[in-house]
């Protein structure tokens, strides 16, 4: 297993769609917190993203889950980092 980090940029002129859409996105993310698959999310206190990191098999493994996310076909964000994180200090 590997984790990764991810940061989405949300666009702004979207929020509303974004907030229409935010409920089944945080479900998927408590179904994927269940499986195993989602280490911590969260959004940026000034709402213009979120990180989240994962603990997945490999990178496609990763790319499945985004595609899969509610918000990704309504095009509410963007991914403005992707990247295999080694953590010094791990969580927990």
């Amino acid at each position: 297993m590997a984790l990764y980090v991810v940061q989405f940029r949300f666009d702004l002129a979207e929020t509303d769609r974004r907030m229409e859409v935010r409920p089944a996105h945080r479900e998927y993310l408590s179904e994927l917190k269940e499986a195993g698959k989602l280490v911590a999310a969260g959004p940026f206190t000034d709402q213009t993203g979120a990180l989240l990191i994962y603990d997945v098999a490999d990178e496609a493994e990763l790319r499945d889950i985004l595609a899969k996310d509610p918000y990704t076909p309504q095009n509410v964000y963007e991914i403005a980092t992707l990247a295999e994180w080694q953590p010094l200090f791990p969580l927990g």
